[in-house]
């Protein structure tokens, strides 16, 4: 591996850093809070056939993702470079999110806002398999768990200052700006482009500072074919080898929690506005004070993450999720909601960023993307099962409380399976 100058590799992890500020505002505005609020109260008058479809769109998104992701993993690998593969996720999560202007009030635009919303989920997503690939290349693995958290952090507070900026500069603005008729939701609607020109501004510094891996030499069909083989022995292997074995039974786990923290966030924004009776105004700043309080979680976590492992950081943090998402089933009042989410949010950084660097401590090198691809894979394959799950329940009680209600098994199985898991931070695999 060629020599990297101090400044170098701190330019290559800013820059790293940077492209999660540029792509959380998609998850903050677009996935979580602003559009599926907006989808609630003013695209479909009935709250729970609102929760039920746009789980069923996050759960089909997924499953795309869950199909396509190590595949693209293996092809990245094979044909070495990375940034090639976020550019083209980056272009298309830029179109879908621009296209959400065009969802005007009223239940004519509810495929309109399920397309393009899916479209961007399937994109972010596929682009995280790439991004997350590059760590790995950016430091010595006793301080992977500061540089994802960090990483983590800078994501947080990007989705913060564009929920600022959309809150106080767009949504609450009187008059609007630029002549938006509120009567039309373009003051709403118009959060649509503006992640768009964040998301293309701010992913800049990751395409001229942060260095990519070395090209390889196999076409992109041959990448497909190796790499679907690969893919195959490398399942069977999870079965056989006792090493790839600890890794399969981290996917395994984290594919069960991940699905229940996932869920977590896709339905946050609609229950906010449902079941609290928050506007989109509240639900906004609900949103920046959770990603407030995840930021510093996953700051203050990424230094916890190297001193004691990855492991015990993930299961602290489900141990708080499990207890805190129980009592917002409970709660009417937006006093105690707003409360308890902001302790919620600490939480969710830690095990997140945790996870990332838990799988770069157990890859092999050369390895990275296509590891990454199998990340990606666990924390979709079963994605579809928590949001479809909540719609359903959701229609059979005419509840969006029993519906939410269901992704508590899944932290709490997922934090029992991980207890099997070894922290490859305190053994031989960490030196």
């Amino acid at each position: 591996m060629p020599q990297t100058s101090p400044a170098t590799t701190r330019a290559s992890i800013a820059g790293w850093c940077l492209y999660d500020w540029a792509n959380s505002p998609f998850a903050a505005i677009i996935l979580t809070f602003v559009i599926p609020a907006y989808f609630a109260s003013a695209i479909l008058s009935d709250d729970a056939a609102a929760q039920a479809e746009w789980g069923f769109m996050v759960g089909t998104a997924s499953f795309v993702v869950a199909v396509l992701s190590p595949i693209l993993g293996s092809v990245a690998d094979r044909t070495g470079r990375r940034k090639a593969w976020i550019a083209i996720c980056a272009a298309v999560l830029i179109v879908a999110t621009a296209l959400l202007w065009w969802g005007k009030p009223g239940p004519e635009s509810a495929a309109w806002i399920l397309w393009c919303s899916g479209v961007g989920v399937v994109a972010f997503e596929l682009g995280l398999v790439f991004y997350n690939a590059l760590l790995p290349s950016l430091g010595p693995r006793d301080r992977l768990g500061r540089i994802s958290g960090t990483a983590w952090a800078t994501g947080y507070m990007g989705g913060m200052a564009c929920l600022a900026l959309a809150l106080f500069g767009i949504v609450l603005a009187d008059p609007p700006p630029l002549g938006l008729d509120p009567q039309q939701g373009e003051h709403v609607r118009i959060t649509g482009p503006l992640v768009a020109i964040w998301m293309g501004v701010f992913c800049i510094p990751l395409f001229l500072w942060t260095r990519d891996v070395p090209a390889g030499r196999m076409s992109v069909p041959a990448a497909i074919r190796t790499g679907l083989g690969k893919l195959y022995r490398d399942l069977s292997g999870m079965l056989a080898d006792p090493e790839r074995r600890v890794v399969g039974r981290y996917l395994v786990a984290r594919m069960v929690y991940t699905d229940g923290i996932n869920t977590v966030f896709a339905f946050g924004g609609i229950y906010a506005a449902a079941v609290i009776g928050m506007t989109v105004g509240e639900v906004v700043q609900f949103a920046i004070l959770i990603n407030v309080t995840a930021g510093i979680g996953a700051f203050v976590f990424g230094r916890v993450d190297d001193r004691l492992g990855a492991k015990p950081t993930i299961l602290i943090g489900l141990a708080a999720i499990v207890v805190l998402s129980t009592c917002i089933l409970f709660i009417s009042t937006q006093v105690l909601f707003y409360a308890v989410g902001a302790v919620l949010g600490i939480f969710f950084g830690p095990v997140q960023s945790a996870s990332r660097s838990l799988m770069a401590r157990l890859v092999p090198v050369g390895e990275e993307a296509e590891a990454f691809g199998l990340y990606a894979l666990s924390g979709k394959v079963t994605a579809f099962v928590g949001p479809w799950l909540v719609g359903v329940v959701t229609l059979a009680t005419d509840s969006e409380r029993w519906g939410l209600a269901t992704v508590i098994p899944f932290l709490v199985v997922g934090a029992l399976l991980l207890l099997r898991v070894p922290d490859p931070s305190h053994g031989p695999s960490s030196a």
